[in-house]
């Protein structure tokens, strides 16, 4: 990958580490220093329903365990050529071997690219190619789905690909095709141990080097990459860690996908900094969720506000649970309901955190420690930078903030002015991968704008509180749609003549896909159908509509750009549902 060491400008590092923000440590490092100071003690455990959806025990690794399998794993893609600046592609679902991988991966200096379980061969295609993927690891399977048979069909077709490899136990990968390379978990021999050492030892990390490419959709037609290095994720996961005061003794449970900034930050960071214990979940199932609560005594966990809104409804099955062990509930990608933050602290003592981030720069966190009323932490964000002001965690000393109005340019400095966010400190990327195909993410004074709309808020224009988005996106279940790509295929469709794709509200995902379609004339067309020919262009499920309106035009502004709001429906039902196994299902749980 261009670029792979040194992210940041060298400038911005001197700065930067003069003003302690940034720092020479290294993920791999601080992983070392965890090893030697936890040794035997639990580190990491395996989702509780892992032999239905991989065909494998759940596993529990300590610390020195955990290394042993990460460095046996570096010594493999040593042994095929993988090395320093290299990307593999990485498509699991949460359990130890994606942990394994990263780490092992970091070990030698090669940058992990995560890919959704859910996504199918197009976009894994797609991906992989951008980012110049060496080597592909997944499982053999998922559920049921064969991802690394399913991937090695059509990675042939990308360069860069060099080998495609099914990663998980010897249970798993009985049914692997040729040309799928199967490698098992395993502990380091000393010879595999004395290669990856003498290898890190002779071109060692540096903490500006490209770590991860995560993927954003945002509103393009097409994914973007977000190259991340040490110093980066480093200063995330302190703000991550700080906020929800995450310590040695807390037992963390991940229900998000460790691909992107809530599965990485909330959890997997905020563990490896303070050597606590991580219990893998996914896909998200509420019974097997709850059961991990309580079985491994969960402390911290996050979870979407529609979810935490329903349990906190419903008594009678609250009442047949123990939840007594959590504490505190990092939640966020929508707005907050006081009742529901303030709900959970009374009736339960648990205080939810608000978060609020992106791929491009770790935003804002309400800690309870700045706002102990849990209905200011359920509608406003700190207003890092505000004059004269001051936070509980070192997020606040290093994060500036700035709303700027939309059609003046002009800064907003006073409340009830509705403003996009601009954010700048050590959090924030550096920019896009082949950025210098794309227009720039940043502002003229080096802020990046983060496409949402806040206003000023608090007796002291201390808070921020958010309004919209100033993009189309839909969010289904946590996952980012791009409704671009959505209505350049279904455009495509011989039936379709013009079409809008927008988020219709859910209790439970928060949005769900719908397709507003003008007909050409004479022609017909059902859910059922569309569903069946996108599903033909072998899309993520999660990414299918659950709903069709025909109309006989889209609503259009002088210029022609469709007024979406004037399609959106607030109080929406999810009508004319995909019927069983032609639809999306749950984004977590099918592909």
């Amino acid at each position: 990958m261009a670029n792979a060491r040194g992210l940041h400008a060298p400038e911005k590092v001197a700065d930067y580490r003069a003003r302690g923000w940034w720092g020479e440590e290294t993920l791999d490092g601080i992983f070392a220093d965890r090893v030697r100071a936890r040794g035997d003690a639990l580190a990491v455990v395996d989702p509780a329903n892992r032999q239905a959806l991989l065909g494998s025990a759940a596993r529990r690794l300590t610390w020195r365990e955990l290394d042993g399998e990460v460095t046996a794993l570096a010594a493999r893609l040593l042994s095929l050529g993988v090395g320093r600046g290299d990307v593999i592609g990485v498509q699991l679902a949460n359990s130890v071997e994606l942990v394994e991988v990263y780490l092992a991966a970091w070990r030698l200096g090669v940058v992990v690219s995560p890919l959704p379980v859910q996504l199918r061969e197009r976009e894994v295609a797609a991906m992989c190619g951008r980012a110049g993927v060496t080597a592909y690891l997944s499982s053999a399977r998922f559920g049921d789905r064969t991802l690394a048979a399913d991937a090695a069909t059509t990675l042939g077709d990308v360069p860069s690909v060099r080998a495609v490899i099914a990663y998980g136990p010897e249970e798993e990968t009985a049914d692997v095709p040729i040309g799928v390379r199967v490698w098992h978990p395993s502990t380091a021999t000393d010879a595999e141990r004395e290669a990856v050492e003498a290898y890190a030892a002779a071109d060692p990390n540096e903490a500006n080097d490209a770590v991860t490419i995560c993927w954003t959709s945002g509103t393009e037609s097409a994914p973007k990459g977000v190259p991340r290095c040490h110093m980066d994720w480093l200063a995330v996961g302190v703000a991550t860690t700080e906020a929800p005061q995450v310590g040695v003794d807390d037992v963390l449970l991940n229900p998000f996908p460790m691909i992107n900034m809530a599965g990485i930050s909330g959890m997997f960071l905020p563990w490896l900094l303070t050597g606590c214990v991580l219990v893998q979940h996914h896909p998200f199932d509420l019974p097997t969720f709850l059961g991990q609560v309580a079985l491994e005594r969960a402390t911290y966990t996050c979870a979407p506000p529609a979810l935490l809104w329903m349990l906190l409804g419903n008594e009678e099955l609250m009442a047949t649970v123990d939840v007594s062990s959590l504490t505190r509930i990092g939640s966020g990608s929508a707005p907050l309901q006081p009742a529901m933050v303030r709900g959970w602290q009374e009736r339960h003592g648990i205080s939810v955190i608000n978060f609020f981030g992106s791929n491009e720069g770790i935003g804002l966190l309400s800690s309870p420690v700045d706002f102990p009323d849990p209905d200011d932490r359920a509608q406003f964000f700190p207003r890092f930078g505000a004059p004269g002001v001051t936070w509980s965690t070192r997020a606040g000393e290093w994060t500036d903030t700035r709303l700027v109005d939309i059609v003046t340019g002009e800064d907003v400095s006073e409340p009830g002015h509705p403003g996009e966010l601009h954010i700048s400190g050590p959090s924030v990327f550096a920019g896009y991968l082949h950025g210098e195909e794309l227009p720039s993410p940043f502002d003229d004074r080096g802020y990046l704008r983060t496409g949402d709309l806040f206003e000023i808020a608090g007796d002291r224009g201390q808070y921020l509180r958010y309004l919209d988005r100033a993009r189309d996106q839909v969010i289904r279940g946590g996952m980012n749609i791009a409704p671009a790509e959505l209505e350049g295929l279904i455009a495509d469709h011989p039936a379709v003549a013009d079409v809008a794709v927008i988020g219709d509200p859910d209790e439970r995902l928060g949005e769900r896909v719908a397709a507003v379609v003008v007909l050409r004339p004479g022609e017909s067309l059902t859910l059922d159908e569309l569903v069946a020919w996108l599903r033909e262009r072998r899309i993520a499920s999660f990414k299918l509509p659950e709903r069709l309106e025909v109309r006989d035009e889209l609503p259009r502004n002088p210029v022609g750009k469709v007024l979406k709001r004037l399609l959106r429906r607030p109080d929406a039902p999810t009508v004319r549902e995909v019927p069983e196994g032609s639809g999306a299902g749950t984004p977590e749980a099918t592909g």
